[in-house]
């Protein structure tokens, strides 16, 4: 046995090279909740078509001027992590853009995250701490559940929970369209990547 210290990997999150490809086609500001769902619905879109994750978008934007800060995807398979969710992904990114672990800071403009789907019960965790203001959802939940994903013990009450914190929360923006983005995973063979304690799915 070795008597060396014990060394263990760096872990890197790196968004695919396509979502720098398409961007440069994109405006840098999605005037209204439509516009802006409407972007995240197609990056899960082309995140299946690209074969780089699961079915989930999300993104964060300035609630004063609505230009996009940072894009996320689901990179549960690629990173080989449970935890790289979409909303987790962008999360991630607007803090590293900015230098801080809250986008709720006092110098900053104010955020809001949009998302292609309700988020899970890991999510949800993580946008309480965020700094966000608002949420902005596409699908709901049981839309993801019904394809086999689960999404977590999530309060009843979960958009209560939020706005008691300060963050607003709006649902259903475009819902048909994100939740047909999840039904395409599931008719084209997407890859379910749920860990499993007994018979119970848990966390997509």
């Amino acid at each position: 046995m070795s008597s060396g210290p014990q060394t263990f990997p760096q872990f890197h999150l790196e968004l695919p090279q396509w979502i720098s490809d398409f961007f440069q086609q994109q405006p840098t500001k999605f005037p209204t909740p439509e516009a802006r769902m409407s972007l995240v619905t197609t990056l899960s879109k082309l995140n299946i078509e690209e074969g780089t994750g699961g079915p989930f978008g999300a993104g964060i934007f300035r609630t004063d001027t609505h230009q996009l800060i940072a894009p996320g995807v689901n990179l549960v398979l690629s990173s080989h992590s449970s935890l790289a969710h979409a909303e987790i992904v962008a999360i991630m990114l607007a803090q590293q853009i900015y230098g801080t672990h809250d986008l709720g800071a006092n110098n900053l403009p104010p955020h809001e995250l949009v998302t292609s789907c309700e988020p899970c019960a890991m999510c949800l965790g993580a946008i309480c701490w965020s700094g966000v203001r608002h949420l902005v959802c596409g699908a709901k939940g049981s839309d993801a559940e019904a394809i086999g994903f689960d999404e977590g013990p999530k309060p009843q009450n979960w958009t209560t929970g939020l706005e008691a914190r300060g963050i607003s929360v709006t649902l259903n923006i475009e819902r048909p369209n994100a939740a047909q983005v999840l039904k395409n995973y599931v008719e084209q063979g997407g890859e379910m990547y749920n860990s499993r304690q007994g018979s119970i799915d848990a966390s997509r």
